[in-house]
């Protein structure tokens, strides 16, 4: 004998889900620093040599990989990838019979 159990399908954004204010914004925050932090997993690098290269203070490494992004503006974001070599690029496009939305698609 199985239990059913009840669920909510997710909208895609977990902070929409939990009907947070601003929660396009945390989302957006959330992709981006997610990147930053994949980047400089990926690279191997120590918090001193991360701090050196976006120009912060180690305590800022070790925020951002505990994802606490919500301490960022999304321009601050963009230019930490900026300062780990990677181009940004916006596009807007038209939303089709919906509210448009946000996504960082990273390659």
């Amino acid at each position: 004998m199985s239990k059913r159990i009840k669920f909510e399908k997710s909208s895609g954004n977990v902070f929409k889900d939990l009907d947070l204010p601003d929660a396009d914004e945390l989302f957006l925050k959330a992709k981006l620093g997610f990147e930053v932090f994949q980047i400089i997993e990926d690279r191997k690098l120590t918090q001193a040599e991360a701090a050196k290269i976006l120009g912060v203070k180690q305590p800022e490494i070790s925020r951002l990989k505990q994802g606490r992004f919500n301490h960022y503006s999304v321009e601050r974001l963009l230019t930490f990838l900026n300062q780990l070599n990677r181009d940004i690029e916006i596009r807007i496009i038209p939303s089709e019979n919906r509210k448009g939305q946000q996504r960082v698609v990273a390659v």
